[in-house]
């Protein structure tokens, strides 16, 4: 079931059947270097977290799948967790899908989706200050800047972005 549709990407719901991708999008030292997780020691330990992963049913959200509509591809992910009670965006791609306007295209999507269908009225993102990359796609889908502090996970300075919306 898709969630939600960009011009180039589906974003859905993952599974357990999705253990093989989540296993080798944290295998990249790059692509975990500012977020605080580790790499799955294996395709199964990454299938036993995607069993246990319950925020689709416990919120109606999470991190979804991203696939290109093209061929059905997953690069990576994009969603909306519940971070003891702030709703935090995030994003994480292959580091070959780098570059491509991705994130922007599904955080953009995932943003409006979690204000308009979900109706939550504030949504921040993070990212680390040596990753300016992150950081442009916030600015790049009209969030602001917050606050800046070091991280809990990493150590670093970091900047917090915030959307915000009034709700009906």
């Amino acid at each position: 079931m898709y969630i939600l549709e960009t011009e180039r990407l589906r974003l859905r719901e993952m599974t357990a059947d999705d253990a093989e991708f989540g296993y080798l999008l944290n295998l990249d030292e790059d692509v975990v270097r500012y977020t605080g997780d580790t790499s799955f020691e294996s395709v199964e330990e990454a299938r036993f977290f995607m069993q246990k992963y319950d925020s689709y049913q416990k919120f109606g959200y999470g991190r979804w799948g991203c696939e290109l509509k093209t061929t059905r591809e997953l690069v990576g992910w994009c969603g909306l967790k519940n971070d003891n009670g702030l709703i935090d965006l995030g994003y994480r791609f292959f580091k070959h899908e780098w570059s491509k306007g991705y994130a922007s295209e599904s955080a953009a999507a995932c943003l409006e989706y979690g204000h308009s269908t979900l109706k939550i009225p504030e949504i921040i993102a993070k990212a680390a200050n040596d990753n300016p990359a992150s950081l442009r796609v916030m600015q790049k889908i009209g969030m602001q800047k917050y606050k800046e502090l070091i991280s809990d996970c990493l150590g670093l300075p970091s900047t917090w972005y915030i959307s915000t919306r009034k709700m009906d």
